[in-house]
């Protein structure tokens, strides 16, 4: 079988662009065509001198994870690892799609001629088929993780809480924010953001308004003793959002919270309640915000307990 080594090339370099592409696109990485493109003929680059050496350490798993770890750094450069390693689970995962695509159109092609050398697919079938394989599979990737982007819907976003304090509880309604990873960076307990006019049912007023003071270590002998109660549960969060870095939240440990969520409530306790002094929206659709974290988490966590809502 005559296998021209141009088209191998640029059949890999097809297939690498648009998985780099589509790597890119769906995380919505600022990303440079050309940082891309030379990533792309690292991995041809990679095939072509893998089907001339008749060895299989070119072809073994270790050395192409160290490929596919040299071309994410080529074509996006990620700054922190937890990015880095999104990049690159992104990038296996398009890959196997695109190669479920050219094994699918491939047995449509006359498989008879298809050579396995070192690890990989060559043989006479025409570069349309790599073409197409990657439209294809950039196109199903899309829609997939579109699917699943739209899996919460508009009325899943909120939910409805019960906070629990002493005997006391409020009812208030929450948004599910996906950019909320707000914990006590002691504890790692989570850390629920609510409208500090929803609270003084719940909390001292003494503690409600003044909260820059006990932030700023000024608190007063007479709230001191007057709320010993709460001053043990107060904790200081750090935290970041648009327009101020380097912020504190003044949180308060509450005894549980009850989350209503898909027909089911979770009840967790150790849970902060951080207090915003500003309304979270202008028609007070909602007033608390409530991280996704905290509706992933699994009994090893130490305190969900799931039962029916009753009200």
């Amino acid at each position: 079988m005559t296998v021209y080594l141009d088209i191998v090339f640029l059949e890999n370099l097809f297939i690498n662009y648009i998985i780099l592409f589509a790597t890119g696109y769906i995380l919505k990485i600022k990303k440079k065509q050309f940082n891309i493109f030379l990533s792309s003929i690292i991995g041809s680059g990679y095939a072509i001198y893998t089907y001339m050496q008749n060895s299989f350490a070119f072809s073994s798993i270790w050395l192409k994870i160290i490929l596919s770890i040299l071309m994410i750094l080529v074509a996006f450069f990620p700054k922190k690892i937890k990015i880095f390693l999104k990049e690159l689970v992104l990038f296996y995962l398009i890959s196997f799609v695109f190669g479920g695509c050219s094994f699918f159109l491939l047995y449509f092609v006359k498989p008879q001629n298809i050579l396995v050398r070192n690890g990989m697919l060559v043989g006479k079938y025409p570069i349309q088929i790599a073409m197409l394989s990657g439209i294809v599979g950039f196109i199903i990737t899309e829609i997939a993780f579109k699917t699943v982007k739209m899996k919460i819907t508009k009325k899943d976003i909120f939910v409805d809480l019960t906070i629990c304090e002493d005997n006391k509880k409020i009812h208030q309604k929450a948004l599910i924010d996906t950019g909320n990873m707000l914990k006590d960076p002691i504890t790692n307990m989570p850390v629920i953001v609510v409208f500090k006019n929803e609270l003084y049912q719940l909390f001292p007023k003494e503690i409600l308004d003044n909260i820059d003071n006990i932030i700023n270590g000024k608190l007063s002998n007479d709230i001191f003793l007057n709320n010993q109660q709460f001053i043990s549960k107060i904790r200081i969060i750090p935290f970041s959002s648009l327009g101020k870095q380097n912020g504190l939240l003044l949180g308060i440990k509450v005894d549980e919270v009850k989350v209503y969520f898909s027909e089911t409530c979770k009840t967790v306790h150790n849970v902060i309640i951080g207090i915003y002094e500003k309304p979270l929206t202008k028609n007070n659709k909602y007033t608390a915000l409530l991280g996704l974290d905290f509706l992933e988490r699994g009994e090893e966590d130490e305190f969900i307990a799931h039962a029916k809502i009753k009200y």
